[in-house]
């Protein structure tokens, strides 16, 4: 996932709510409004009812439906609708290619996949440029796309070139069996020398642009982590992914008290300054879907997190 991301966090988006007292005689699309903040605007919300994407009880309603305590509301929020994505001649760092599969070092800085808004210089506008056959299982904005990092993480993502393809990735990424290793350079003094990070994650309730460790309408997430290096105040870490979460790695440190450097999100205002966060996805391997044979790469830590590496060496 971050490979951060597999195919069920592709998914459409489902909430839940229970009405609580002060809910009671409230209408429902101000209510979903509420609960949903500034993303999404109530006439979108009530489009949403209209078409029936929102239950109260496992019952459709009207936008002007009176909310009474207890009611269960479910909202399913639909994936934006595609758009014609054009393949563009953006360099890519090869690591190995065939007839199945690709696998690229994505730079930092680069988004993966389009979405409304921003729909080129992305990998996959430079993965149909250069390979003109992907896997259509995730619809004509993620062509040939099985899993995803962040844009501001750099490192290793493999893209499938045929729907067999892409059903055996998915697969291998569902049972855990791929190999995804990170570095990361996170804030202070990990006391333990490897340890893992067992807890939910889900939207954040506060602020839907963000996630958070949280036991409602969240997802089973296990980051493995080992101490590479101590730098007194820094912590260079090596992390394995069990589960492929949204910003997984990123939460998870924060939640321990330990974010990453640079992270514009989940990070700390004071200290290092990199551009996006220092995390790099450095070992990728899976099962080769014609053969089965194990595949294994490995991409160096990129040359601007090296450096705040050896100035903090240097000090």
């Amino acid at each position: 996932m971050s490979l951060d991301q597999t195919l069920e966090d592709f998914e459409e988006e489902k909430l839940e709510w229970v009405a609580g007292p002060a809910d009671a005689k409230e209408r429902i699309d101000k209510y979903a409004k509420t609960q949903l903040g500034e993303e999404f605007s109530r006439s979108q919300i009530q489009l949403w009812i209209e078409a029936g994407n929102l239950v109260v009880n496992g019952a459709p309603v009207k936008a002007n439906y009176k909310l009474a305590e207890g009611d269960r509301i479910v909202l399913v929020i639909p994936e934006a609708e595609p758009t014609e994505i054009v393949p563009e001649d953006i360099p890519l760092e090869i690591y190995y290619e065939d007839s199945d599969v690709i696998v690229v070092n994505k730079p930092r800085g680069m988004v993966v996949h389009p979405a409304p808004g921003h729909t080129s210089g992305t990998l996959v506008n430079a993965l149909m440029f250069h390979c003109k056959d992907l896997s259509g299982i995730n619809g004509e904005l993620r062509p040939g796309i099985v899993h995803r990092i962040d844009k501001d993480t750099s490192g290793l993502i493999m893209a499938a070139k045929n729907d067999k393809a892409h059903a055996s990735l998915a697969a291998q990424l569902k049972a855990h069996t791929v190999t995804r290793k990170y570095y990361a350079l996170v804030h202070g003094n990990v006391s333990h020398d490897q340890g893992t990070v067992d807890a939910p994650i889900g939207r954040d309730p506060h602020d839907r642009k963000m996630y958070t460790v949280i036991e409602r309408n969240s997802k089973h997430a296990v980051t493995h982590f080992q101490v590479v290096e101590r730098f007194g105040d820094y912590t260079l870490l090596e992390l394995k992914l069990e589960t492929g979460r949204t910003h997984q790695i990123r939460v998870h440190m924060k939640f321990i008290g330990h974010p990453l450097v640079g992270d514009p999100l989940y990070g700390r205002s004071k200290g290092i300054k990199m551009d996006g966060q220092a995390l790099h996805a450095a070992v990728l391997g899976f099962d080769h879907p014609e053969d089965g044979q194990y595949l294994e790469f490995s991409a160096p830590i990129p040359a601007d997190m090296e450096n705040v590496l050896q100035s903090l060496r240097n000090r």
